[in-house]
């Protein structure tokens, strides 16, 4: 059995990202060797997000708040949460989400998702479209504007 305490874990830090999406983050899944249910403790400082706005059609996603008030976004507009919180996330435009801290001290959250492979993201706000693959080198990120007609270069 792989045991592994959120007390006090060491978080890769996320300072490569743009200012707004700085985080520290520690993936539970491949340190406990899972397989098709992901797990990510994320710290934000204040004036940080997990990502951009976003929702999934191949995922679910939970989140269970441990310390601190972030706010969620979803499509009704904005929650404030507290200690032992959780939200699900269901998958596609009803499932919109960012979550965000914008109160003065660190907060923890704890993320859950399925694992699908491949799966698509739709960030509404940049009207960008994700898909997203097993292997990296294969995952492309596009403007809904780049798309083409199906039968473009076929006939």
């Amino acid at each position: 059995m792989r045991r592994f305490n959120l007390a006090d874990p060491e978080l890769e830090s996320r300072e490569d990202r743009p200012d707004g999406f700085r985080s520290r983050r520690l993936r539970l899944g491949p340190a406990l060797g899972a397989e098709q249910l992901g797990a990510t403790l994320y710290a934000l400082d204040p004036g940080q997000a997990v990502c951009p706005y976003h929702y999934e059609h191949g995922e679910e996603e939970w989140l269970l708040v441990l310390d601190g008030t972030p706010t969620v976004r979803h499509p009704d507009g904005s929650d404030r949460l507290q200690p032992l919180d959780v939200v699900c996330f269901p998958r596609g435009p009803e499932g919109a989400h960012q979550v965000l801290n914008d109160g003065d001290e660190v907060i923890r959250v704890l993320m859950f998702s399925s694992i699908v492979f491949p799966t698509v993201t739709v960030y509404p706000d940049s009207d960008k479209v994700g898909v997203y693959t097993e292997n990296e080198q294969d995952d492309l990120i596009v403007r809904r504007s780049s798309g083409v007609d199906y039968y473009e270069g076929e006939i």
